[in-house]
């Protein structure tokens, strides 16, 4: 292989790469946003009680910071085949190649996963209060839905990037648990 393999992760890639790097940057891709705008069927929720999962959907004037990992030299196959097994489940994103740049300035081409505004499990333009609500019930193959939401919110804020709409159906949630929580107590 000529050029490093880059990947660009916006959600759970951000805090479980789950593939061997070499290097991260926090960088920018430009034309797309971050959202729970995919209805997730296998890893955070169910055919029944679909959660949510964050993909990046395009938008003109729009920019997503996330992390882009520098694949360990020798390893790009085998990453390559991990991610299509991992993102590909469901034919819901689409494996693309965006350029992004770097926090130190260079520009990279990485391998991206956006979502298919086609595909039946692309429910853009939720409102927030449903998606905090949707994400509060669901579980799947990977786990509650909660737990996807905190650690996407919670990395990424760690790293200095400031999504308003993961802070807010953060809050939300929490919000909601509480009050299932106090409307049914245990003893």
């Amino acid at each position: 292989m000529n050029a490093p393999l880059w990947v660009f992760g916006y959600g759970s890639l951000v805090w479980n790469p789950g593939f061997e790097f070499s290097e991260t940057h926090v960088a920018r891709l430009k034309g797309f946003h971050r959202s729970f705008c995919m209805r997730s069927i296998h890893h955070r929720g169910s055919v029944e009680e679909p959660g949510l999962v964050l993909a990046l959907d395009a938008k003109d004037g729009a920019a997503c910071e996330g992390v882009a990992f520098r694949v360990a030299a020798g390893t790009e196959e085998e990453t390559m085949a991990y991610l299509r097994e991992r993102e590909l489940v469901s034919s819901a994103y689409l494996e693309t190649v965006q350029p992004v740049r770097l926090s130190d300035g260079r520009m990279v081409d990485a391998v991206t996963y956006i979502i298919d505004p086609d595909h039946d499990q692309y429910c853009g333009d939720l409102p927030l209060e449903e998606q905090a609500h949707i994400i509060t019930h669901a579980v799947g193959g990977r786990g509650p839905n909660t737990e996807y939401l905190f650690n996407s919110a919670g990395h990424l804020a760690d790293l200095g990037i400031v999504d308003e709409e993961l802070s807010w159906l953060s809050r939300r949630v929490r919000e909601i648990q509480s009050a299932v929580s106090e409307a049914n107590p245990t003893d």
